[in-house]
């Protein structure tokens, strides 16, 4: 595998700073012409290392949502299982409601490994809510599963209309599912 060059490593952050303030700003319907101004280089650059606006998507938030997988984990290893499952929970609706770009670029659009990609995280995700559920079974309504509550935060975090809105949101389901 080749060593990337520092200029070359510069030049990939900085792409991907300026993605990820543009998609915040504007939602993922950027121009791609706007990420290269911004970060201060020219649109060969940029198609040499995102050669599409869902390549460039997929890698400024492929961090967090590792980060957020990886939390999981970590929660499902707590003392509190309850306080594990809600506080992963809360984490999930607070990213999803802050990065719909990424859901609605990555399942959408001709190219795959997008796809595959988000199918990828979507499974662990999944897997992390049922470990989770799992743990706190006792103290859940019964027939609660740990997919059954991310697609409540899912919907949670696409219907609100502010973080506290969804905060307020995802208070409401822990109330409805716990015992």
């Amino acid at each position: 595998m080749p060593v990337r060059r520092a200029d070359a490593a510069r030049n990939a952050a900085a792409l991907l700073t300026a993605a990820r303030e543009l998609f915040d700003e504007s939602g993922h319907d950027i121009a791609m012409d706007e990420v290269a101004r911004r970060a201060g280089v020219g649109n060969a650059t940029l198609y040499r290392h995102f050669p599409t606006r869902g390549d460039l998507l997929v890698a400024a938030y492929a961090e967090e949502v590792d980060a957020l997988c990886r939390r999981g984990a970590d929660a499902a290893r707590a003392a509190d299982p309850v306080d594990a499952l809600f506080g992963w929970l809360d984490e999930f609706v607070a990213h999803v409601a802050t990065k719909r770009a990424l859901a609605l670029a990555a399942t959408t659009g001709p190219d795959a490994r997008r796809t595959e990609l988000f199918e990828r995280w979507h499974a662990s995700m999944r897997e992390t809510a049922t470990v989770l559920a799992d743990r706190a079974a006792d103290a859940l309504t019964p027939g609660v599963t740990g997919p059954d509550l991310l697609a409540l935060a899912n919907g949670i975090a696409v219907a609100a209309t502010d973080p506290a809105h969804a905060r307020h949101l995802a208070a409401l389901l822990r109330h409805g599912v716990q015992r």
